[in-house]
């Protein structure tokens, strides 16, 4: 491999990453948009009764494993972190 195409391999995989850290941010923040328009719409007690919350967090939990699965390096993990923490800090929101 050429030194240009790795060049380009390199610039791809970046790409990719970052790319999948914006759709990890798109994916969780819309799932907190969702539950707070159906808290709005139908109520807090809705929201309570039913098991969107906890299905929702099973959703956030498999977005932050596809996260880590291609974030790998040093400021990849810290961008994966602070999604994590922001995730938690919603988590807490529900409780």
């Amino acid at each position: 491999m050429s030194a240009e195409q790795l060049k380009l391999v390199l610039y791809m995989k970046n790409m990719f990453s970052d790319l999948i850290y914006i759709n990890s941010i798109i994916a969780t923040e819309l799932v907190k948009v969702t539950e707070n328009l159906a808290a709005l719409r139908h109520g807090e007690e809705f929201l309570e009764k039913s098991t969107c919350t906890t299905e929702h967090n099973e959703i956030n939990q498999e977005i932050i494993s596809i996260l880590d699965k291609y974030n790998k390096t040093s400021t990849e993990v810290i961008r994966m972190e602070h999604l994590k923490k922001h995730i938690l800090k919603h988590l807490g929101e529900n409780k």
